[in-house]
């Protein structure tokens, strides 16, 4: 995920045949272009024109040119890069300076799609800012309600607390790369490589890859859970923690060593033809293959302890709850990205950017709904911390309150 917000404005990434990323090729041709176009200009600007005198207008060098005279030029190569591009350009020389281009360049040169997609990706922006916004404040009040709350603390709340920070902590990162790298548009991603760029990088390849291992620690703990394995799960505590925060540690400093000592190029974002990205990539893949198939099995295993002739009186409701809470939350376990992971990079990038930007930004909103204020424990907890609240500021408790009973799928 963090791979494609950092790179959302890239959006023709996969298209070029340069050896550069075509953002940075599309932006050294354009300087390249810009210095030969001075250099024209500094060569004839004495020579005497009674029309017009050459000019560079950010993207065509324009000649000099007698008033009355129409000149044409064909579509810049730098359009090339993205699409085939041929058409021509003309300018009017009249006697109040040069015409505006006709055709403009978006029509003349076919790149309307370009614009359009930058409109595309400047909504998703917004879109997933809000997410990621919204996700924050939700997720910040439930680990505030799991930790204030003593009769909530528990192995189970414990892994929900930490996977709750990890989506937090997620949030953070895009806001830090955002400010630090897409704050001004004149930022030049191509030459930028400063030490706070670098680290906002790697915080939010950090917390990306921490937020995976912590869903992974979710579905083993789901899967002991259909076990009864619960008497050795407090052992485990350790074990869950050195896996949720101690692995993406790892491989992140591997990752930083590499990109170092054989790869320090730009503010390291820039990873589709890096082998070393595989050092981060890799483990996330394994995570979330790892990761559905321990789905898979808790599927399997609630389908065999549901069996009407297997279940118990006295565990029946409980599997039942069980059941109704896991199959809400399968969806949140990496099942789109099972399909998108093993797919090339350049598969379906609107599709994936939708997807990964926008629905995954209300996912810490998701999960903390589900995990949090629908769970039937946290809504009896809350009701009797009321309760013991309206006992002591009135003295009474209201008789309504006392008998209402909170009935949820979990």
């Amino acid at each position: 995920q963090c791979i494609i917000m950092l790179s959302w404005s890239r959006m023709h990434m996969f298209t070029a045949l340069s050896t550069l990323h075509p953002e940075c090729e599309y932006i050294f041709q354009l300087e390249r272009d810009e210095q030969h176009c001075l250099e024209y200009i500094a060569e004839h600007t004495n020579k005497s024109n009674n029309g017009c005198v050459s000019m560079w207008d950010a993207v065509v060098c324009w000649p000099n040119a007698v008033t009355g005279e129409t000149v044409y030029r064909a579509c810049p190569d730098v359009f090339s890069l993205f699409k085939n591009t041929t058409g021509l350009v003309a300018r009017n020389c009249t006697s109040g300076g040069w015409s505006k281009p006709f055709p403009p360049y978006h029509i003349a040169c076919r790149v309307e799609d370009d614009l359009l997609e930058l409109s595309y990706f400047a909504t998703l922006k917004i879109i997933y800012t809000i997410g990621y916004s919204v996700s924050l404040v939700v997720l910040a009040v439930a680990v505030l309600i799991l930790m204030l709350f003593r009769k909530l603390h528990c192995a189970r709340n414990y892994i929900h607390i930490q996977l709750f920070i990890t989506y937090i902590l997620k949030a953070v990162s895009v806001f830090i790369k955002d400010a630090t790298l897409f704050s001004s548009d004149d930022t030049n991603h191509c030459t930028l490589s400063t030490f706070a760029c670098k680290a906002s990088v790697i915080f939010c390849h950090y917390c990306v890859m921490a937020n995976f291992f912590w869903l992974l620690v979710e579905a083993l703990y789901l899967n002991s859970l259909l076990l009864s394995s619960l008497y050795h799960m407090h052992c485990c505590m350790w074990g869950f923690s050195l896996l949720g925060w101690g692995v993406p540690f790892i491989f992140i400093s591997l990752w930083i060593g590499s990109r170092m000592y054989f790869e320090d190029t730009e503010c390291w974002d820039i990873n589709e033809k890096s082998q070393f990205w595989w050092i981060i990539k890799g483990p996330i893949v394994v995570s979330i293959a790892v990761n559905f198939m321990l789905f898979m099995n808790i599927i399997r295993i609630l389908i065999q302890k549901l069996n009407p002739r297997l279940i118990q009186f006295n565990n029946s409701s409980q599997y039942r709850r069980l059941t109704k809470s896991t199959l809400l939350l399968i969806p949140l376990f990496g099942t789109h990205y099972m399909f998108f992971n093993f797919l090339p990079d350049y598969f379906g990038v609107s599709l994936r950017f939708c997807i990964e930007l926008c629905l995954g930004s209300f996912q810490g909103l998701l999960v903390a709904i589900l995990y949090c204020f629908l769970n039937q424990e946290v809504q009896k907890e809350m009701h009797m911390q009321w309760l013991r609240w309206h006992e002591r500021s009135y003295g009474v408790v209201s008789p309504v309150a006392k008998c209402s009973q909170m009935d949820t799928p979990f």
